[in-house]
């Protein structure tokens, strides 16, 4: 199964194309923006906790085929958090001391 490739930050609401290399996830395919990622959230998903990383750029041409965005389109739809700013900065603050592999 491919990657959802959500279309925005879910803290800041930046647009992600599939191509952005600005693109974070957690390992439940959480997006946000580097900025937010590293600034606001401190390598914490707000949602589960894990950390981040670059999301994979899928490829614009079917080099393999029906393997491509084109075959594989990236969603549309938005997802925004579920946390309030003032929730997400405490859960972050909380285990943001704690390397991702050991929470």
């Amino acid at each position: 199964m491919a990657l959802q490739l959500r279309p925005n930050c879910e803290y800041c609401d930046k647009d992600l194309p599939p191509h952005s290399t600005d693109a974070r996830i957690c390992s439940y395919e959480c997006t946000f923006c580097a900025d937010c990622a590293e600034s606001r959230l401190a390598n914490v998903c707000p949602n589960c906790g894990g950390g981040f990383a670059p999301r994979p750029i899928r490829p614009s041409r079917e080099w393999r085929p029906g393997i491509s965005v084109a075959k594989h389109p990236p969603s549309d739809k938005r997802v925004h958090l579920k946390y309030a700013p003032d929730d997400v900065a405490a859960h972050s603050q909380r285990i943001r001391d704690i390397p991702p592999e050991r929470r």
